[in-house]
């Protein structure tokens, strides 16, 4: 069974590019052709596509909002970003849009077709040029995340829950601390109030869960 794809971009000269080396490859048809976003919207409505390869950056509405509305309409049809330059800001915008894959316009076409078939299959394809920049994009997020997680917390609380954590008790950690007992019951109630916790268990498990030691 082959693999209806529309190509859009704003020069004819690149979609006939693609088009001749789809055709070199039997289990893909091109169906159709857009220059625009509009064109795009309307082609996949009247083509059903599985694939759409599109330019990213398209006159009047640009290629990420053609993708969000063709995913808000058609849901399963893949969608494959082609750039010319490998910008950040463009390539989470793409992948928040609900693209399936994003691609260079120097990709060979070994790559495109491998990026073609990866979509196909239901998975994701990212240009390697640009597959270093999602995981820092991702260790970011995932450390602002585990940061916002003890944002409420007063530093000497953090101290304690990290001892918490440790399997200290009351008594330990106020020698630790040189803190009062009562002191330190009363640090490790407020602790469980506002991580919405309801034992010291679940907030050791927490501590660890959020990386803690990162953030002290």
């Amino acid at each position: 069974m082959k693999n209806r794809i529309i190509i859009v971009d704003d020069h004819e000269i690149v979609r006939l590019g693609l088009r001749s080396i789809l055709n070199q490859y039997p289990q893909y048809e091109v169906v159709s052709e857009a220059k625009n976003a509009k064109e795009a919207v309307a082609q996949v409505e009247t083509y059903q596509p599985d694939i759409v390869l599109m330019d990213i950056r398209l006159p009047g509405k640009s290629g990420i909002d053609a993708c969000e509305e063709i995913k808000q309409k058609f849901p399963d049809v893949k969608v494959i970003m082609l750039t010319s330059y490998a910008e950040d800001e463009m390539l989470f915008s793409a992948i928040k849009a609900g693209a399936s894959g994003y691609v260079l316009k120097q990709i060979d076409s070994d790559g495109l077709v491998k990026s073609l078939e990866a979509v196909a299959r239901g998975e994701a394809s990212l240009d390697p040029a640009v597959t270093q920049r999602v995981f820092q994009e991702v260790r970011r997020a995932v450390k602002e995340e585990e940061a916002a997680s003890f944002t409420e917390l007063s530093q000497q609380e953090k101290m304690v829950l990290k001892l918490v954590s440790e399997g200290k008790k009351n008594r330990e950690i106020a020698q630790s601390l040189y803190l009062g007992e009562g002191t330190v019951r009363n640090y490790v109630s407020s602790i469980l109030s506002k991580l919405s916790v309801s034992n010291r268990a679940e907030a050791a498990a927490y501590a660890v869960e959020h990386n803690l030691k990162d953030y002290l």
